[in-house]
């Protein structure tokens, strides 16, 4: 009775320590298995309209799959090699731990592993690689525990893209693509059971680095098959012949794509709530709007030192370029060697300098009836308010016309401009433009703000002066694509009307007259393009630039370049100004257009009046005079002068009297004058002065000539 007294107390001791290792394993299990640690990695691939992939997010690159699209064969070879009894065992092959276990004790040592297929899943999910007692208990417990909440097709499924092939690559999906450039569901038998060879070591069986290890691993899967029953013993000679087959498709970063890929992420999360951590785990396709010809052309220019003149080797650069009808952006540079996570200067403020000038005061002013293309206006040294604005070359004509003021951008009509129509007026303009700013000065006119603008900032606001006066979103993404395949983000760019058509269609003429006879002459490009200069002072460099700008557009592009340095301090300036950028603008163009065909000219829409160019006097007028004979008036003077190739001049024919000349006549197109009221005795005194119907304004007066008898 005793002895089967405390035989009962240990069975019961047995069968409660049994219980409590139960209930340790079931409720540990849940404590090594974290549900969010089940949801695998993704990686996101950023690609253009045409499907070509310009840059990849991930933490582990990854296209998780369903079990549907891995071939049952491929399945099999794993299960074959690594896990014969899968589909018997609850998640721990006692068996195998069973003779692991001896062996271990046999060498005093950790040699030899018996981890299941869900085995290692729970490992290379939850837990290290260390060969401990206790993580191999938290592997068992969390085994058990994926066993008992998911059925054997999940942990397959999920075993298959978790595992880890070496080469950066985790998947069987994304393995198949890389090392045979296909999906998984295409794969043959031998690139399977090559694949399932590698899970034991995916470095040591590497087939890139080790084919030979490789094909042998392939054939002790494939005889691991057939041991299973899985494939008949031809087959298995069959794929043994074979070779290993590889397709490799190594991805390579492109540089030139870096600063679009950032202005991509930065969208996701601003526009999208999406942010950089949840793009590297969430497996979208993001389709950007990218065009790589142009993005690669602008990259190429901008490693070229000769463009960005400093006075030290570190001058940096922007670019943003707009298709013009859409918005989206088809190239954007944010520096001049750029790396993914560096300060994109696209996106960062500067002062605009005189660029500002047709958004912020002439675009405003010509919404106005009072202030049209030729319109004079003062060009005189003023002060307003306290606020002094000279020209750059301390030169004043008196009175210019807007259109002149522009194209030779003159700073001290823009800054009366702006007083005359108001500081409030124009800020309205420049918040529709997308531009809100604080500043209240008269300094606007100019570029002075207190926070800057951004290049893309810039390039968005003269997209309206580009299209009939209506600015447009700037977008990096076209739409973004979830792992399921379901499109969630579609872009939708909104529109603003901030412009007439016509006062569009006016600034598009007079910033065409820049880059032909103005401010935007540096270089050379062949076909249309409208666009405005801008530079700032350095303010601790005397004669210095601290920022240099060229914001244009052609028919089809709006661009807008910046050159400086991002510490602008005595040791750091540019050593010539806005020509650099303009140059650089023009030669990117006509790289674009070797292969797209710009338009030579701008299309007036049917929906504006034309603007005539403007007329330029003649400053050297020679006057000849002499009498003759005959006609009603008997005798009769005859005038005559320097022939002009503007017809569109008017000539004012003046009689010197005392007191005040008179005007007696005008003529137009022609260089001739006949006068009729001709003295017989005595003698008459004339000249003749060039008059611009445009302004209104007359010009310098040619000799005076005598008519005598």
């Amino acid at each position: 009775m005793k002895k089967l007294k405390w035989l009962l107390l240990s069975l019961t001791f047995i069968l409660g320590l049994a219980i409590i290792g139960y209930v340790v394993i079931i409720f540990g299990g849940r404590l090594v298995a974290d549900e969010e640690d089940m949801i695998l990695d993704a990686t996101t691939t950023i690609e253009t309209n045409d499907g070509v992939t310009i840059g990849k997010l991930y933490e582990e690159n990854r296209i998780p799959v369903s079990l549907d699209s891995i071939p049952e064969h491929v399945q099999k070879a794993f299960i074959a090699v690594e896990d014969k009894r899968f589909y018997e065992h609850s998640g721990v092959d006692f068996f195998s731990v069973a003779r692991a276990v001896y062996r271990d004790i046999v060498a005093m040592a950790k040699v030899e592993g018996a981890s299941t297929i869900t085995q290692q899943l729970a490992k290379n999910l939850f837990l290290t690689n260390d060969k401990t007692w206790l993580r191999k208990t938290k592997e068992v417990m969390a085994a058990i525990h994926l066993e008992r909440t998911l059925t054997k097709k999940d942990i397959l499924e999920l075993y298959l893209n978790e595992i880890y092939f070496g080469e950066g690559v985790y998947g069987v999906e994304m393995a198949s693509r890389h090392f045979f450039n296909k999906s998984a569901k295409a794969l043959s038998l031998t690139e399977g059971a090559m694949l399932a060879g590698m899970a034991k070591a995916p470095n040591g069986y590497s087939p890139i680095d080790h084919p030979e290890k490789a094909e042998d691993r392939r054939d002790i899967v494939l005889q691991a098959m057939e041991g299973l029953g899985v494939i008949s013993t031809e087959q298995r000679l069959k794929a043994q012949s074979n070779p290993l087959g590889l397709d490799v498709q190594e991805y390579k970063p492109k540089p030139w794509a870096a600063s679009y890929i950032d202005l991509v992420i930065k969208e996701a999360a601003d526009e999208y709530q999406l942010s950089t951590e949840e793009l590297q785990r969430g497996g979208y396709d993001i389709v950007a709007n990218i065009d790589p010809e142009i993005q690669q052309a602008a990259s190429e220019k901008f490693r070229n030192g000769s463009y960005f003149p400093g006075n030290t080797d570190e001058a940096e650069g922007a670019f943003v370029m707009l298709e013009q009808n859409s918005g989206k952006i088809a190239a954007a540079i944010g520096g001049r060697d750029y790396k993914i996570g560096n300060l994109n200067r696209v996106t960062l403020n500067r002062q605009p300098g005189s660029t500002m000038k047709p958004i912020a005061v002439y675009g405003p002013a010509m919404m106005q009836e009072t202030y049209q293309p030729y319109t004079l206006i003062p060009d005189q040294k003023m002060e307003i308010d306290g606020y002094t604005a000279t020209n750059y070359d301390n030169r004043y004509a008196g009175a210019v016309s807007v259109y002149e003021a522009l194209v030779k951008s003159k700073n001290a009509p823009s800054v009366w401009l702006l007083n005359e129509i108001g500081v409030s007026y124009a800020k309205e303009y420049l918040t529709k433009l997308d531009m809100p700013i604080d500043d209240k000065g008269l300094a606007i006119a100019l570029g002075g703000l207190s926070e800057g603008v951004t290049p893309l900032q810039m390039a968005q606001s003269y997209r309206a002066f580009a299209h009939g006066g209506e600015t447009i979103e700037a977008l990096a993404i076209d739409r973004i694509i979830n792992k399921e395949g379901e499109i969630i983000h579609q872009a939708e760019a909104k529109t603003t009307e901030v412009f007439s058509p016509q006062v569009a269609w006016n600034m598009t003429e007079i910033l065409s007259g820049v880059v032909t006879d103005g401010t935007g002459q540096a270089g050379a490009y062949s076909h249309a393009l409208a666009g405005k200069t801008g530079s700032t002072q350095h303010p601790h460099v005397e004669g210095a630039v601290k920022d240099a700008w060229f914001v244009g557009y052609t028919p089809e592009y709006v661009s807008a370049a910046w050159m400086g340095y991002d510490t602008s301090d005595e040791n750091h300036y540019l050593t010539a100004g806005s020509e650099m950028p303009t140059k650089l603008t023009k030669d990117i163009l006509t790289e674009i257009d070797s292969g797209k065909d710009l338009a030579a000219s701008f299309t007036k829409p049917d929906n504006v009046a034309a603007l005539p160019k403007p007329i330029d006097l003649p400053e050297d007028i020679t006057l000849h005079g002499n009498y003759s004979l005959g006609g009603f008036s008997l005798f009769s003077g005859s005038l005559e002068w320097t022939k002009s190739e503007d017809e569109r001049i008017v000539y004012h024919i003046y009689q010197e009297k005392e007191g005040m000349d008179e005007r007696i006549g005008e003529v137009e197109g022609t260089n001739e004058y006949t006068v009729k009221r001709f003295q017989i005795f005595g003698s008459s005194r004339y000249y003749v002065v060039p008059y611009d119907p445009l302004t209104k304004m007359e010009g310098q007066k040619s000799n005076t000539v005598e008519l005598s008898r």
